[in-house]
């Protein structure tokens, strides 16, 4: 598993991943260079979860919560899915302001806004203000701080046996777009935010998480039993799992609680099926859909 190469600066020993790990290992590579972590893959990232946000909110939009829908930014790193989730959004709302300044039609704004098939993918739908904002949920048992230094939110340390075994951050703070609070004294402790065994369940914890993102960090599970204990945990929680990897592992199996779902279809497919995926700067995108919410 590669999470970029990049030098010291930016949180990379060397240069080579592979040296990394088989020099250091990974956990304690990540326990050296959490604080300072970051993905140079992070292009490809935001590219493939533009496309993906897009395809999602024009087939799932009117069936979104009418007051939030919850995104879990698992294994974060320093946040790049959490930033990419940010900026789409963020951008939807720009191009509903500006659709409405402009008084022009879908045609018209298109041909201006959109120059070629492949930027045209990219550009987020315009997202009004009575629609649900996004809240982010945050794990990483390692990039906690170069998480909140990078994106102002808070990550959990959770580690992915942690949550096969139940357990789930609360968001992460407030909903994206909401207005800063005057009360910044008060911070939540992660054991009393922290759902999961041997903690009161929250307000919302019946609520289906809409969808899981991990970016460049699944195949770090080498056991098929553990990562078959992770998925079908998941499936229970959530909605959509988004795998984004510099490869397509790791290898996910029928019977672990998740259909392979094609993105250009919005259809189910074969898992061995290589339709329906994205690909963009090198970074690879597969989407599945709960078999169990």
């Amino acid at each position: 598993m590669s999470r970029g190469d990049r030098e010291a600066a930016t949180g990379i020993l060397k240069g080579s991943m592979r040296d990394n790990y088989t020099e250091h290992g990974v956990d304690e590579y990540y326990k050296k260079v959490g604080a300072t972590y970051r993905n140079p893959h992070f292009p490809g990232v935001k590219n493939c979860l533009f496309l993906w946000l897009n395809r999602w909110w024009r087939m799932r939009q009117p069936h979104v919560d009418s007051k939030k829908f919850l995104v879990f930014d698992m294994a974060c790193g320093s946040g790049e899915a959490t930033v990419a989730v940010m900026e789409w959004w963020q951008a939807g709302r720009e191009a509903h302001k500006s659709r409405q300044g402009d008084h022009e039609d879908d045609s018209d704004t298109d041909k201006r806004a959109r120059p070629n098939s492949s930027a045209k993918a990219r550009v987020p739908p315009p997202i009004a203000p009575d629609m649900p904002v996004p809240c982010i949920l945050a794990a990483d048992p390692y990039t906690a701080q170069a998480f909140h230094t990078r994106t102002g939110l808070y990550c959990h340390p959770l580690s992915f046996r942690d949550i096969a075994e139940g357990k789930l951050p609360e968001i992460a703070s407030k909903p994206v777009g909401a207005p800063k609070s005057n009360n910044s004294s008060v911070t939540p402790s992660p054991e009393s935010s922290m759902r999961g065994h041997g903690h009161s369940p929250p307000a919302n914890e019946s609520q289906v998480i809409e969808m899981v993102i991990c970016s460049f960090a699944l195949h770090l599970i080498e056991k098929p039993s553990e990562l078959f204990a992770l998925l079908w945990e998941l499936s229970t929680k959530a909605r959509w799992l988004v795998i984004l990897a510099p490869h397509k592992r790791p290898e996910i199996k029928d019977g672990w609680g998740w259909c392979k779902w094609d993105v250009d279809t919005w259809s189910e497919c074969r898992m061995s099926d290589l339709v329906g995926e994205l690909l963009e700067d090198r970074v690879h995108c597969r989407v599945y859909r709960s078999l169990n919410t």
